[in-house]
């Protein structure tokens, strides 16, 4: 029990010095979650996975393509439509490979 809580120990203290982690993570794993309810499939891991990349895909694609988001839309919102848009393209592509 000692090491479980040494390692959320560490885990805390990783995300107390560094809260953009923590935030980016979270953004990445809802939208994984919603990625897998639009595409069906998933898990708690698989969302993460999927989200974290996703969020790099999406904010890519929007640099690529100039795209900005229309104004009024609340600044928590953009990164988290941006990552979901990624991860959806990455299980598509991902699915797409895998046939």
């Amino acid at each position: 029990m000692d090491t479980v809580t040494s390692i959320w120990n560490q885990i805390v203290a990783q995300i107390q010095m560094h809260p953009q982690l923590a935030w980016f993570l979270a953004v990445g794993l809802i939208a994984g979650w919603i990625a897998g309810l639009v595409l069906g499939g998933g898990g708690l891991l698989r969302n993460l996975i999927v989200g974290v990349i996703g969020s790099f895909v999406g904010g890519y694609v929007m640099q690529l393509t100039g795209y900005h988001f229309p104004g009024g839309l609340p600044e928590w919102l953009q990164p988290l439509l941006a990552a979901t848009a990624g991860a959806i393209l990455v299980v598509v592509i991902a699915r797409v490979i895998a046939r």
